[in-house]
């Protein structure tokens, strides 16, 4: 679920239909829509969610981040609460990747220097102890590169090499810290296996993810699933509706039949589209998609 929609491009663009994808200085997420999606997943069964906090929280360490009608941390502490009480763990994501944040406003534009790094230090800190030592950090690193994922973006930033792994390690260091395990997407290892396999943290929790109907083993973010496991790598594989209903239904069985059990740690659905009303139907969609197959598998 997304409290903030601000991880895409840094501004409007004329001429151009960015749908949700343009960072907007007030919050997207209503309160209507909110309220039914929280009891409709402990209804189909669903036991976890991760919510994407970006710049919709009222940050003590750094308040300056926050847009229009963020909310304060005693807010987002009952809305924890209340995701408890209905059997729902609540997982903390701030994505560091630079193509995903355009939340942390000036300090975009800072990435890797001295300034950045207290600011992304004070942050997670500060959410390990909102959510109270949860079991999982997500720190997103996903879609780092300059085309497509940054093409419409204003200012532009993709680290390589040794940088982005001095980053991703400096991020885990800051999470594991406050005693809780990293969790990242895992597209980096489709261009990149071999450094991947030779430099991840094995103890990173890693969610590789595919959205199409067609599972061939040949196609690298099929084949991921099989090699992460192959390589020690615990996984939450992770479905969507983004643009192709059902996909979630064919990545269980998919991953149940290739992933060994003590490397699948459960799964992730993913809708892509904020909080509003006017989504209402897709988040919807996603939860019974969910329900579905776990009634297949049960």
């Amino acid at each position: 679920m997304h409290l903030s929609y601000n991880m895409w491009c840094d501004r409007e663009v004329a001429g151009k239909n960015l749908r949700y994808n343009a960072a907007k200085p007030y919050l997207r997420c209503d309160d209507s829509l909110w309220n039914d999606l929280l009891p409709a997943m402990a209804d189909a069964g669903l036991n976890m969610v991760i919510l994407d906090l970006g710049d919709g929280v009222q940050y003590a360490s750094h308040p300056e981040i926050a847009v229009q009608n963020a909310w304060s941390v005693t807010r987002l502490k009952q809305e924890l609460q209340k995701m408890r009480d209905l059997g729902l763990a609540p997982i903390p994501k701030l994505n560091f990747s630079t193509c995903h944040d355009a939340w942390l406003g000036q300090y975009a534009r800072m990435v890797s220097t001295d300034i950045y790094y207290g600011v992304c230090r004070d942050l997670i800190a500060e959410v390990i102890d909102i959510f109270e030592a949860p079991r999982f950090f997500h720190l997103g690193m996903d879609e780092e590169i300059a085309y497509p994922h940054q093409q419409n973006f204003e200012y532009l930033v993709v680290r390589q090499y040794d940088l982005w792994w001095h980053d991703l390690n400096f991020y885990v260091e800051q999470v594991e810290k406050g005693g809780v395990r990293a969790w990242v997407w895992s597209d980096y290892v489709w261009h990149h296996a071999e450094e991947f396999y030779a430099k991840m943290p094995r103890s990173v929790l890693q969610s590789n993810w595919y959205y199409d109907l067609k599972f061939n083993r040949q196609v690298p973010e099929v084949k991921a699933y099989v090699e992460l496991a192959a390589q020690g790598y615990d996984q939450v594989p992770t479905g969507s509706n983004y643009n192709t209903a059902g996909n979630f239904e064919k990545t269980v069985p998919y991953c149940l039949k290739n992933i060994a059990p003590e490397r699948l740690l459960g799964f992730m659905q993913t809708v892509w589209r904020p909080t509003l009303e006017e989504c209402r139907s897709r988040h919807l969609e996603a939860i019974a998609e969910v329900a579905k197959a776990k009634s297949s598998i049960t």
